[in-house]
């Protein structure tokens, strides 16, 4: 792992080692007075920019209302601080860049910021991206369509559906909530320092995107729905390391929205906030998950789970390694699950059951949230489960403590946990468990060394269960 970061760190520093050239946006048009629409001004700068063979576009001094801009090869977008790139509130202004359907449905492919095709491309600077999420909820949409007179312009949808294709809710919708940045097919990509905040959807996603790094730059998004803060898909060699994430959705999402793997990415020294999973893999998960690191990070306040390990739709998770994690209020401080539900996106061939194998998780201190903030009556240190058909493969759980608040009845002892082979793999579906330590079920190879879990209120469930499990 340390000769991918050393080989990581030195093609993406590449994009920037060059750069000289300044082409500030107020040369081309730009205007800081809260009215201008100002994309064809900054695509014009980044375009000469990137013909004159690289440089800087630089954003200064005050905000700056723009719809879909694309940044080119060798560009770096510096935005300083005390400037903004703001969304411009016209959901017109935002035109469908490689568009797709998402797991929930969701037609997808809006961004403010885009990197399409493009190599040796970073975002700088201490300055802030910001989505105006708030502004692109249903009913203010519908109003300010209405303020402004213009009609909404529908998405072509022709080539995205096909009978292969299953979503969540059975249904495509097409909700208008562009990305805050959408980096797709592209190579030697830099995020430094920057401030990303409050999209209409997703604020990172990486698309098949090769060589990135993600470096001291902080993202809260809580505006609207779906607003993941980091989502690697289906892309392989990056880094993201002293980042402070807060998120209605998840925080760093690994996942897979096409049959290409995601692979050889380490995440560390990072703060972690979510409202659903701090560190999650999955749900989206076609492609496999190989070779990713997470240590040294600490995840607080989390209503959903601290780490989930999901494979839900085919993919070959292994080779992960999770360590030196420090959890404060967290609601499920581990979650493993290896299910069969199999969807498809992007009209690839649907997948056979994945699975899931060579799992360490060691070093971990957590604290699971008081009862009255859980989504479940009683809350589980880990939850691990396969199918009866398709087990878990090798799980590794070394030097663990888990403090949890306890509270169950006999009744909750007995309860029997439904398998939901097909459904949507998540912990608060399943259901309480008959542990308050450890729940396995339908594991091949499970290892548990110095593990303690300790109890702040009694608790009638046995500390560890498990069920069809070999040690």
């Amino acid at each position: 792992m340390k000769k991918l970061l050393v080989l990581v760190l030195l093609s993406v520093g590449c994009a920037s080692a060059t750069k000289e050239k300044v082409f500030n946006i107020k040369d081309y048009g730009a205007k800081v007075d809260g009215k201008t629409i100002n994309t064809e001004a900054i695509q014009e700068a980044i375009d000469a920019c990137s013909k004159a063979g690289g440089g800087t576009v630089l954003i200064s001094e005050g905000s700056y209302l723009s719809g879909t801009i694309l940044l080119k090869d060798n560009v770096d977008l510096k935005i300083e601080e005390g400037a903004t790139l703001l969304a411009s509130l016209n959901p017109n202004d935002f035109p469908p860049v490689e568009p797709f359907i998402d797991a929930t449905g969701q037609f997808r492919g809006q961004c403010l910021v885009g990197v399409i095709d493009a190599k040796n491309v970073s975002i700088t600077g201490k300055g802030t991206i910001d989505g105006q999420g708030k502004m692109f909820a249903p009913k203010v949409l519908k109003e300010r369509i209405k303020k402004l007179g213009i009609k909404l312009k529908e998405p072509d949808l022709s080539g995205l559906l096909t009978d292969t294709n299953q979503y969540v809710s059975k249904t495509v919708k097409t909700n208008n909530r562009p990305f805050l940045v959408r980096v797709v097919r592209s190579k030697n990509i830099k995020l430094t320092d920057i401030n990303l905040r409050q999209p209409a959807a997703w604020t990172l996603h990486f698309f098949q995107t090769h060589h990135f790094e993600v470096d001291g730059i902080s993202i809260y998004s809580h505006a609207n729905k779906n607003n993941d803060a980091i989502d690697i898909d289906s892309s392989t060699h990056g880094v993201i390391k002293n980042c402070t994430l807060d998120s209605g959705d998840d925080a760093i999402c690994f996942k897979s929205t096409s049959p290409e793997p995601t692979t050889n990415v380490e995440v560390y020294d990072c703060k972690l906030s979510s409202h659903w999973g701090a560190i999650k893999f999955g749900t989206e998960s076609m492609g496999d998950f190989r070779d990713i690191v997470v240590r040294d990070c600490f995840i607080h306040d989390t209503k959903g789970g601290g780490i989930k390990v999901l494979s839900a739709d085919g993919a070959k998770v292994e080779n992960i390694l999770i360590e030196d994690i420090k959890m404060e209020n967290v609601e499920m401080p581990i979650f493993i699950r290896l299910c069969e539900r199999r969807l498809v996106y992007r009209n690839a061939k649907r997948k056979p059951t994945g699975s899931i194998n060579n799992v360490t998780i060691r070093n971990i201190e957590a604290k699971v949230s008081d009862r009255d903030s859980l989504r479940m009556p009683v809350s589980t240190g880990f939850y691990f489960s396969g199918t009866p058909d398709h087990l878990l493969g090798k799980i590794n759980i070394e030097n663990v403590k888990v403090d949890l608040p306890g509270g169950a009845t006999s009744e909750d002892a007995k309860r029997v946990v439904p398998e939901n082979i097909t459904e949507y793999p998540e912990f608060t579906k399943l259901g309480p468990t008959p542990a308050y330590g450890l729940f396995a079920r339908h594991i091949k190879n499970l290892s548990i060394k110095d593990v303690s879990f300790s109890l702040r209120d009694e608790d009638a469930r046995e500390e560890i269960v498990e069920i069809n499990t070999n040690k």
